[in-house]
This record gives structure tokens, sequence and C-alpha cells, in this order.
């Protein structure tokens, strides 16, 4: 119970009016029944005087609710919940023994049930070799992988780690690069490119004598792939992600 709202005269004058109205009773047929005086029960109602606690609890038993469904401010939710708990209890409690096991049984297979709806489906990822998003890093495949996990799944060819702030906001350090291995489709689009023995994941624009390197850090300058150097699409950034605890 709320500290606050104990004698707080407001609170009590509209609890017992809502309860009053959802009942069907006006001030004059709740005192007679109550044997409480009209006038006293209009001045708790008009919010002037405040009852004594044996009152509280004797409305708190006709209207068959708690004390502090009086005395607290009203929550519709918990309101909610209270009634539900309460027909649960009667019903349950007017079971024979076998029903009721019954009931609870039901009642642990649908938790049971509840909790694996409730549980995040997580998709393995095999990470392998560092990707770029700077100033360079050496691309090879040498058969080592992390197996990662995220909560979508994606179409594509080959992950790798971020290397590097080149590309933020996008593509932070440490994140995992979706890779669909493809030819070169249109400008500006991000892509993982090898070129002189490194790989990187940059905004590729194609020129008259090679390939554009281009990052979102303002801080980084364009790379100039020359095509006599031979630089290769490996493909096309579908999509990237943080790694999520399984």
């Amino acid at each position: 119970m709320k500290t606050k709202d104990l004698g707080n005269k407001r609170i009590m004058s509209e609890n017992i009016k809502r309860h009053l109205s959802q009942r069907g009773l006006n001030v004059k047929d709740f005192s007679i029944e109550m044997g409480f005086k009209y006038t006293t029960v209009l001045d708790w109602v008009n919010a002037k005087t405040y009852p004594r606690i044996d009152k509280i609890e004797l409305m708190a038993r006709y209207f068959n609710v708690d004390k502090s469904d009086l005395v607290e401010e009203y929550n519709p939710i918990k309101e909610k919940q209270s009634t539900t708990k309460q027909i649960l209890d009667n019903v349950f409690s007017k079971l024979e023994t076998n029903r009721q096991d019954k009931v609870v049984s039901y009642a642990q297979s649908e938790l049971v049930e509840q909790n694996k709806e409730n549980l995040v489906q997580l998709f393995p990822y095999n990470v392998k070799e560092k990707l770029s998003a700077g100033t360079g890093y050496g691309y090879f495949d040498d058969g080592n992988s992390d197996t990662v996990y995220y909560n979508k799944q994606y179409d594509y060819d080959f992950a790798s780690w971020i290397f590097g702030d080149s590309m933020l906001p996008d593509y932070p350090n440490g994140d995992v690069a979706l890779i669909k291995a493809c030819p070169f489709e249109y400008d500006g689009c991000v892509y993982a490119v090898d070129w002189d023995g490194q790989s990187y994941i940059k905004k590729v624009y194609k020129e008259e004598k090679g390939l554009r390197l281009v990052s979102t850090n303002e801080k980084y300058s364009d790379k100039f792939a020359p095509y006599s150097e031979e630089p290769r699409i490996i493909g096309k950034v579908v999509a990237s992600f943080t790694p999520l605890e399984k």
C-alpha cells in the first residue's frame, strides 16, 4: 500500500463512486444496505471526510475487493489482474482434487509452450577472414573461422569480420559483413574488394582507369585501385550485424 495514498479523500471518493456505479447503486441505497448514516457516506463520496478503518474493511468486504482497492489510486491493469486471479482462485477451490490436478497440469504445459514461443531463434553464421573498413587487411582463407549468431536469416555466400572504422556509422568495427558473390552492378554500392593482396569494404565507383573506393567516414580519403593492378570485386555487401550472445 502506498503511504502517500493513505487518508487521501479524493482517491477514496473516486473509488467508492466507481464501485457504486459498477453495482448500479446510489449513495442512499448503499448507506441503507451497509447501515451507515446517509450524510456520512455522502461526505465520503464528496471527498469531505475520510472513513475510519473499520468502515473501510466493511466496504471492502461488501464490494468483495481488497482494502487497497478503496485506499489506493485506481489502476485498471491491476484491477483486471486481480479480478482474473479471483475468478481462477474461486473456480479452482470448487474443483475436486483430481480436477485440480488436471488444471495444474494444463497450466504447466501452457507455460512451457509460452516459454518456447518467447524464445528468440538465432541463426548461425560461419565468419572467416577480416575485411578492412580502414586501410586494408590481408585477404586469404586459411580455414580458420568463428561461428556467431543473429536473429535474422539472410541469403549470402560468405561472412567476414569488419576491421576498422572507415565505414562508420553503417559498418562498425567488429561487426559481421554478409557478402553475396556477384560482379560490379552499380556505382555507390558497398562491395568487398580484393586489391593488391588486401581486402576492403567500400563504396565503389567504376571509372575509366580503375575503381574508386570511397569511405563513409569523412576522415578517410578515397582510394584508387587502377585496373593495371587487377582489383577484384569479391561481392556485394548485402547486410551486416552485431553478433548476439547465444
